[in-house]
C-alpha cells in the first residue's frame, strides 16, 4: 500500500485539503478546517507540492488548466464522466444533459450527477461548471456559494486575460 500524504492550501473559499501519493493526486477537497493544518514537510512529494502551486496559480487567475498527474477511483461510467467534464473549457459551462450527450448515454443524466457529485479532485476536475439544463446553479458539494463564487472567478479571469 503507498503511503498517504496531505498538504492543505488556504483558498479564498476555504481551506483546501490535497491529498496524493509519492505519484500521483488521490484527492482535493474542500475541508470544514478554519485554518491549514497540513504544511509542507521534508518528505512532501513533489506532485503535492506541485498541486498546491497549481491551485494557487488558479485563485491568482492565471492558470487555466491543470496538469499534476492524478489517479482516479470510481466505476467506468464515473471515469466517463469526470474526464468529460475536463473538456469543459475554463469560465464555461454544460449541463448534466449536455454531460449525458457527450458521454452517448444521454438518458443517464441523474447519473452523470451523481457521478459529478463524487468527484474528489475539486477544481482540477471542474465538476463547478456543470449546471442544470433551466442554467441553474444546482449541486456541489463544496456548497453552492463556492460553485457561484468559482464560476465568477473564472468568467473575471477569461475577460480580464483578453484585455
Amino acid at each position: 500500500m503507498a503511503k498517504v500524504y496531505q498538504l492543505d492550501y488556504e483558498s479564498p473559499i476555504g481551506v483546501i485539503e490535497i491529498t496524493g501519493t509519492q505519484d500521483a493526486i488521490t484527492s482535493i477537497l474542500f475541508s470544514e478546517k478554519d485554518k491549514r493544518k497540513n504544511y509542507p514537510q521534508p518528505e512532501t512529494p513533489s506532485v503535492l507540492i506541485e498541486c498546491y502551486n497549481q491551485l494557487d496559480e488558479y485563485f491568482q487567475g492565471t492558470r487555466y488548466e491543470f496538469t499534476i498527474p492524478y489517479h482516479l477511483e470510481g466505476s467506468i461510467f464515473q471515469k466517463k464522466v469526470w474526464r468529460a467534464l475536463t473538456e469543459i473549457p475554463y469560465a464555461e459551462v454544460e449541463s448534466y444533459k449536455d454531460i449525458a450527450v457527450a458521454i452517448e448515454n444521454e438518458k443517464a443524466v441523474r447519473a452523470v450527477g451523481s457521478a459529478n457529485g463524487k468527484n474528489k479532485l475539486t477544481i482540477v476536475i471542474p465538476c463547478h461548471r456543470v449546471i442544470g439544463a433551466n442554467g441553474k446553479l444546482t449541486g456541489y458539494a463544496g456548497g453552492l456559494w463556492r460553485k457561484e463564487w468559482l464560476l465568477r472567478h473564472e468568467k473575471k479571469h477569461k475577460e480580464y486575460s483578453k484585455k
